[in-house]
């Protein structure tokens, strides 16, 4: 599977953005998606995550009622909607999928996916 994300930029504080994690050579329903982000010089650390039905979520607690992750089946692509977007949200996101999403359970930890994205630069401004 290769995930390729997009949907990033530079916006100001309060603004919106969408990233879109496009997925090739698998089919991300059988998949669990999570979404990452890493900021300069810090670990990288989790945002949000959906089951391969879509049905269940999870959302680190700084993004609770700000961020929502939704996906597309049909398009094959999970979306991470950010709003109210605060300067501390800058980080470069990344999406990724651990194959053996028939369950559902948390998988906050990086080592919990075995695909990732190459990443996509947000960058909130004050």
């Amino acid at each position: 599977v290769q995930l390729v994300e997009s949907g990033g930029g530079l916006v100001q504080a309060g603004g919106s953005l969408r990233l879109s994690c496009a997925a090739s050579g698998g089919t991300l329903s059988v998949y669990a998606i999570g979404w990452f982000r890493q900021a300069p010089g810090k670990e990288r650390h989790f945002v949000a995550a959906v089951s391969w039905s879509g049905g269940r979520t999870a959302y680190t607690d700084s993004v609770k009622g700000r961020f929502t992750i939704f996906s597309d089946n049909a398009k094959n692509t999970v979306y991470l909607q950010m709003n109210s977007l605060k300067p501390e949200d800058t980080a470069v996101y990344y999406c990724a999928a651990d194959p053996d999403g028939s369950s559902w359970y948390h998988r906050p930890r990086t080592s919990d996916y075995d695909y990732w994205g190459q990443g996509t630069q947000v960058t909130v401004s004050s």
